[in-house]
Formats: structure tokens, sequence, C-alpha cells
């Protein structure tokens, strides 16, 4: 693992958004069980949920809203996707979210390839995603984009070249984004273990040792140590 966070740090990123996120432009969103508003809402209402999203980006005039790394969420009970009442529930993020307009452009942070994609479909899910393979120096990992548009998956071909700062995707609209308010879900993976355009972005706490130890922190690709 420290190979690996080593050799991003040194990485040349482009911004995954276009634009540097920083704390002019990003307010910090919180899914805890400390959130005392949240708590209060309907969440399974994605509209309702969305008015919750908006109003965090409004008020500090923010574009984007950017957390969520291994975050102990109390949002997950709004789809059985994360686990049923009898079950221990996955809570533990393993992305960082950015939550902004739907239609915004997602550009490459490294050239990579595409691994796979799908739409993982069903409400709380990931809606369409895509995997990318990358190679840096003598690594190899994946970034996985979940919560993106139906028109990303079209004609997107399995082993494709995606270049280094290439507009190839968007963040998706509900519901096709599996009913949530519009954000990526942008994650880091060493090892696929033979998952095909799909990889669980959320764990349970029992899971967290191995989960954390697969799933570095994204925000060495993003920029944002300043943020989260």
């Amino acid at each position: 693992m420290k190979k690996l966070l080593d050799s991003l740090t040194t990485a040349d990123i482009h911004p995954l958004l276009g634009v540097n996120l920083n704390t002019e432009n990003c307010v910090l969103l919180d899914f805890t069980a400390k959130n005392e508003e949240l708590a209060t809402l309907d969440i399974t209402s994605t509209e309702v949920f969305n008015e919750y999203i908006y109003r965090q980006l409004e008020a500090p005039n923010k574009r984007f809203g950017v957390g969520g790394y291994l975050e102990p969420r109390a949002i997950y009970h709004r789809s059985e996707v994360f686990g049923k009442e009898d079950q221990e529930r996955r809570s533990l993020h393993l992305g960082v979210d950015i939550w902004t307009d739907a239609g915004h452009p997602i550009y490459a942070p490294l050239a990579g390839r595409v691994h796979s994609f799908q739409d993982n479909e069903g409400f709380g899910n990931y809606g369409p995603t895509i995997i990318l393979a990358h190679q840096h120096k003598e690594l190899t990992f994946y970034s996985l984009y979940g919560h993106l548009t139906k028109t990303d998956l079209k004609g997107l071909k399995v082993g494709q070249t995606i270049h280094q700062g290439q507009e190839f995707a968007h963040i998706g609209p509900f519901p096709e984004n599996g009913d949530w308010p519009p954000h990526l879900h942008f994650q880091l993976i060493k090892n696929l273990e033979n998952h095909w355009g799909d990889y669980p972005g959320v764990c349970a706490p029992k899971d967290l040792d191995y989960y954390q130890n697969n799933c570095p922190n994204p925000e060495l690709l993003l920029g944002m140590r300043g943020i989260l």
C-alpha cells in the first residue's frame, strides 16, 4: 500500500472535475449520526434529500459539496442495497463523494483504459458506473466512477484508452444515477477481486481493515488535503 500511496503522491494529476477543489469552492458535508438536521429528514425521498444538499451548497455559496472517505454514515437505511434490518448494515464509505449539478463533466485524473462498465440499477445503487485501470510506474490500480449518466456508457468499449484530462463521463441525474442527489462517487481500488463494472463502495465495520487497505484514500487524486 505504501508504494501505491507514494506513487500517487508524486503523480501529475489532472483535476477530476476540471477545476481544483479547495476551500473557496467546496463545503464539507456531514452524513454521520451527529448531523441532527439530517436525522429529521425523510431521505428515502430523493427530492427531499436533494433539496437538503442544495441548501448546504447555497448557504455558503459553494459549487461543490465533498466528503465521505471512511465516514460512518447514517444515510444508508434508505436502501436495502446496504443491508436489511436483520443484518449488519454497511455504513463506512470507501470513496469520496462530490456533490454538484447533474451533467457536470468528469475528466480522467490519470491516463488509463476502460476496465469495465455497467448500469448498476436499483434504488440506492451506483447506477451507471465506469472503472478505469491505471498503470503508474510499475503499479496497477483502478479508479471507480459511480452515479453517472446512461449516455456515458453508450459506445464505451472495454480496453478503450482514456487519456489524462479527457472528458469521459458526467454526473448523472436522479433517478437514473441510482436515485441519489447528483454526485460523483470516486474510489481507488488496488485489487478488484474479479468484480466487473461494480465494487463495494461501502463496507460493514467488521470488514474495515480489509477495505481500508484495498481502497486507499482517493483524495490523493483530488488535491483535497485542506478540505477533508
